[in-house]
């Protein structure tokens, strides 16, 4: 069998103390096992699913289903009709910090958007005003699209910009900003996929660089007791934990907020109510999840669209 190396299990020993949670850890690398799909239903959810579907978690929920290993519901005719979503159930996990937000919410901006999981889940979970889906990468724009149309998501407007650019046209407008940030994608090893240099200190050092950036301009688009959240599906704490500690040092104003329904999966490795998913607890690949809220007082800001040349426009925006 081939062994670990030594840049996982530097990592596993930076995660664990416990040389039995260690090898667990590196048990789910070395040898990934399949997990169980996940849907969300955008329509309205059969009495009846055409699936073999699991026991809920307390976490989920009900317009989300874990279904039996063995199912494929990519291939069903009514994914292909939008009535739902496939998704890893850790994107469930790291998205259900946002059923903590009140639901009079006007305009939910998802900077990092594609393929589209965090802001369909975002969609059916707050049911925005408006939803603004940005990808900067222009090769994923696509499946983006695709994805938001197939799913009948309005209103929403797809764009495509730098995250800098929002800071000087929309700032203070949003009452959730979600940053599924660009991570080392380590995750991906659980699941069986290729992710060439995730465990390089040098990768994982670029990564958590852009990832700060990304969250520093991302804040600027942030109403007066608005949201935002962070996410990764990888397990450095450079890219994680301590970016959570970089980002509140220098954005004082953002208080995290407890997701008590989450708290037996508080991360280990801070005080910060920050919570990690590992691919060891067999319920998805592995994920961690922020919240955190603007506590500034003020107005909101309005969004002027035109400011913003929409690639993709959906409904009443």
């Amino acid at each position: 069998m081939e062994k670990p190396s030594n840049l996982l299990l530097k990592l596993s020993r930076r995660l664990f103390e416990n040389p039995d949670k260690q090898e667990q850890f590196i048990d789910s690398l070395m040898n990934p096992q399949p997990f169980n799909p996940a849907i969300i239903w955008c329509k309205n959810q059969l009495n009846l699913s055409p699936f073999t579907v699991e026991s809920s978690i307390n976490w989920q929920p009900d317009f989300v289903q874990r279904l039996s290993l063995g199912e494929k519901p990519g291939k069903h005719p009514l994914h292909q009709q939008g009535d739902f979503y496939c998704l890893d159930f850790s994107s469930v996990f790291a998205a259900t910090v946002l059923l903590m937000i009140p639901q009079s919410v006007n305009l939910v901006f998802d900077m990092c958007a594609s393929p589209g999981g965090k802001s369909i889940f975002a969609w059916k979970a707050l049911q925005p005003n408006l939803l603004i889906c940005n990808e900067v990468i222009g090769k994923r724009l696509g499946m983006l699209i695709s994805n938001l149309k197939r799913c009948q998501v309005s209103p929403c407007t797809v764009v495509s910009r730098d995250s800098s650019i929002f800071t000087e046209q929309i700032p203070l407008s949003s009452d959730l900003v979600i940053v599924d940030a660009p991570c080392t994608g380590q995750s991906l090893v659980a699941k069986g996929e290729k992710a060439p240099g995730c465990f390089h200190p040098t990768a994982i050092n670029k990564s958590a660089n852009r990832q700060k950036r990304i969250l520093a301009n991302s804040a600027q688009l942030v109403a007066p007791q608005g949201y935002l959240a962070y996410m990764t599906c990888t397990y450095s704490p450079e890219e994680n934990e301590q970016v959570c500690q970089w980002f509140m040092s220098r954005f004082p104003d953002f208080q995290p907020v407890t997701v008590s329904y989450l708290g037996e999966y508080q991360s280990h490795l801070t005080d910060i109510p920050c919570y990690r998913l590992f691919p060891e607890y067999r319920l998805g690949a592995g994920g961690f999840t922020v919240l955190w809220k603007n506590t500034r007082e003020g107005q909101r800001k309005e969004v002027n669209l035109d400011t913003l040349p929409p690639v993709w426009r959906n409904g009443k925006d």
